[in-house]
């Protein structure tokens, strides 16, 4: 993702270049089925509707979370995020056509997904998903501080019906908890030098004269 943003022409070729190539050892049948995908259903990770779910569904994470911890965008903003980083869908196979190029077009696209009833949670999905939030020890022995953090903003930030489909408890402590992480996180990335909040790829974009979010 480091190269896709701030890398030259060839590190973003090579980092495209790699993601095909992942893409192309992903494929087979479901093993669980759903409502509306039976067990045997073939999937593969070249599917363009699928590289269109996740590149939409990124684009909203990443204005989320820039809103939540770094600070407002102009829907103007918006419309320039999504449109630079529209070739990179089309790089990995999304069909062009369908690859919004503006907030309202993800925005759209992404309130009929959630209305549509495609998506559905599987009880491997949900295994896949307890596994990264609640690892093992003594991983989770000795990041205790930071998993906890890291389930409250996934949690606080997943769509309610999404979060109700894999059964993850969401009560008012829960939501208290979200209220007081997310001003304290924006809080520390003010204050903190940019050596520790910014990776240092954006460092040296930042060195180069390459526009960055301003620190609000």
């Amino acid at each position: 993702m480091l190269s896709l943003t701030f890398g030259s022409e060839a590190e973003r070729q090579r980092a495209i270049d790699g993601i095909l190539e992942i893409h192309r050892r992903v494929h087979g049948h479901l093993a669980v089925g759903t409502s509306r995908f039976p067990a045997g259903t073939p999937y593969s990770a070249e599917d363009p509707d699928l590289v269109l779910w996740v590149h939409a569904t990124l684009i909203e994470s990443v204005l989320m979370t820039h809103e939540l911890f770094v600070g407002p965008l102009t829907p103007a903003e918006r419309d320039v995020y999504c449109a630079e980083a529209a070739p990179i869908a089309v790089a990995l196979h999304a069909r062009a056509e369908d690859v919004p190029r503006t907030w309202a077009d993800a925005r759209s696209y992404l309130d009929r997904m959630y209305a549509s009833g495609t998506l559905e949670v599987t009880s491997q999905a949900r295994a896949l998903a307890r596994a990264v939030l609640w690892p093992p020890p003594p991983a989770a022995w000795l990041a205790a501080p930071a998993l906890w953090i890291n389930r409250i903003v996934t949690l606080g930030m997943l769509p309610p019906q999404i979060r109700q489909q894999y059964r993850f408890e969401w009560t008012r402590a829960s939501q208290r908890a979200f209220d007081a992480v997310v001003p304290m996180l924006r809080w520390l990335r003010r204050v903190l030098p940019r050596a520790i909040t910014l990776w240092p790829e954006a460092r040296a974009a930042a060195s180069a004269g390459i526009h960055l979010p301003n620190e609000l």
